[in-house]
């Protein structure tokens, strides 16, 4: 048996009704340091045949030569890869797992527990439909355990299976279960889960993993593995949700054939089918459902295809085509939770660029509202934001975009920051519930769009420049009349510093963003068949 399966061969179809009963689950793993997170993964590769003879012998050596069960089989190098997560111990980088079982095909995120990696956690739980939140049972619940359960829940995951790990090293005690599982249901109270499946388990030993373990009498659920081939999570409500389709790619292969691809964000379409172009509110109809196996009658949420249009419309890549009777709001001033993911503290004020599904754009963060106490929940006093903590925060965009809760969907209310001059992500945002302001728009006679003038806005970015030009202004004067230059030439000096600092930083700035722009629009990133 193939031990290894791409994500295409979890979801090929063997036969008609395989192919519908195997429905595809995403979960995740996270917890934290030593939970056993990359162990558990390894078991169930293990205990659903998925590794093969080959894979077994290279697992046992590794396990005499890596491992910390004293010769044993250490399940936890299936997945540790990288050899210092295999000198430390520890898991470092995301790990992706494809398998399948007789009734399901999964597709397993291992993601790091330590602190300094959480930003490799939250990437890992941004397309998991459920999370496995694993709690030693000899140390209960810790600040990472909170922390990953807060971030899996502002990440919009709604199903939690508590798997309370280690059970053989408190000797299987039913009362410590019952207190950890009573600790955590408090603790998660407010997060919005929609279901806590608390299992008792021992993932070195394989105790209620794939079968009900007799050390645990006590417990009467369902093991994990036939629970996770069970459980309904996942975003099946997008099916019935309004149409939404990011472009990601103006097809054009020829002169006679123009179309536009994407996925099926949300809900579902048929030639004929009314549709608006956003943000520039242009309209049309659906003339072809285009795939490489040919066209489709209708396409759903979740599939990849090419749509043609009736009319010539400007529709460029990162709009959003959008059903007529319910469209997403336009808006360029947000709310949002963020989690801070650079070791750089947050500059306020400062300028980042913004990538929204295949959209980009300049923003700024106007006002950090209240930080997230990561052991209480509660909102705190805001401030700028460092590495790994979450705000909610009020952000700007210089140009409007089409945006959706993220609870309604992740991939128009899901949002990364990045750094104008590194080039690196140090926030991810989702927009919060009840917190989009939609866009105020004027429209001259000719149907033309303008925003009116936001004069406080203005005086906060004059204030934002003038002060350190001016500032570096007199620097270079004083300078200048300290090494023996007339005081007019030390004027001037200063005045034209103070003049062209601003121009020259926002002609680097223009030119970064430019690039990025550029960079997005190569990124042309197939996502299935039909692109």
């Amino acid at each position: 048996m193939n031990a290894h399966v791409t994500e295409a061969e979890a979801l090929a179809p063997e036969s008609a009704p395989a192919a519908q009963e195997k429905v595809l689950l995403r979960f995740i793993t996270c917890g934290s340091v030593d939970d056993g997170k990359s162990t558990l993964i390894g078991r169930m590769l293990y205990d659903s045949q998925m590794i093969a003879e080959d894979q077994l012998a290279a697992l046992d050596r590794d396990s005499k030569k890596f491992g910390t069960q004293g010769g044993a089989l250490d399940f936890a190098l299936l997945v540790d890869g990288l050899a210092a997560e295999r000198e430390q111990g520890i898991t470092i980088d995301v790990a992706y797992r494809y398998f399948k079982t007789d009734k399901r095909a999964f597709i397993v995120a291992d993601t790091p527990g330590h602190e300094q990696y959480t930003r490799n956690m939250a990437t890992g739980a941004s397309t998991a439909d459920l999370a496995i939140i694993l709690i030693d049972a000899r140390k209960g619940i810790l600040p990472q355990t909170r922390r990953h359960s807060f971030i899996v829940s502002m990440i919009g995951v709604r199903d939690v299976a508590l798997a309370i790990n280690k059970m053989d090293l408190v000797d299987y005690s039913e009362d410590r279960f019952n207190e950890i599982v009573a600790a955590y249901r408090d603790m998660a109270k407010n997060l919005g889960f929609r279901s806590i499946t608390p299992l008792p388990i021992s993932a070195l030993n394989g105790d209620n993993i794939a079968s009900l373990s007799e050390r645990t009498p006590w417990f009467q659920g369902e093991p994990l593995l036939p629970w996770l081939e069970s459980v309904e999570a996942g975003a099946g409500d997008l099916a019935e949700a309004p149409f939404r389709f990011p472009v990601q790619w103006v097809n054009r292969p020829n002169l006679d054939f123009r179309g536009f691809s994407g996925w099926v964000a949300s809900g579902s379409v048929k030639p004929g089918d009314a549709i608006v172009a956003l943000p520039s509110g242009r309209a049309s109809t659906v003339a072809r459902i285009v795939t490489q196996d040919g066209d489709l009658p209708v396409a759903v949420a979740g599939q990849s295809v090419t749509l043609t249009l009736a009319d010539e419309i400007d529709v460029s890549r990162g709009d959003i085509l959008s059903s007529v009777e319910k469209q997403p709001e336009v808006a360029s001033t947000v709310e949002a939770r963020l989690l801070w993911t650079a070791e750089t503290d947050m500059h306020p004020g400062a300028s980042y660029i913004v990538k929204l599904g295949a959209r980009t754009a300049n923003a700024s963060i106007d006002k950090v509202r209240a930080l997230i106490d990561i052991h209480t929940f509660e909102p705190a006093p805001g401030k700028p934001l460092a590495l790994n903590e979450i705000a909610e925060a009020k952000l700007r965009f210089d140009r409007p975009f089409p945006i959706s809760l993220y609870r309604d969907n992740r991939d128009l209310g899901g949002f990364i920051l990045i750094d104008r001059i590194t080039n690196e992500t140090v926030a991810f945002g989702m927009i919060a519930p009840g917190r989009a302001a939609p866009e105020t728009l004027a429209k001259d006679e000719s149907g033309a769009q303008e925003s009116g003038v936001d004069w406080g806005r203005l005086v906060q970015n004059l204030g934002e420049k003038l002060l350190p030009a001016l500032g570096g202004g007199v620097l270079i004067g004083l300078g200048a009349k300290l090494f023996g230059a007339p005081t007019s030439t030390a004027v001037a000096l200063g005045l034209a510093d103070a003049a062209f600092r601003p121009l020259v930083r926002g002609w680097y700035g223009d030119f970064r963003a430019a690039l990025a722009k550029r960079k997005s629009d190569d990124e042309i990133t197939p996502d299935g068949a039909g692109i």
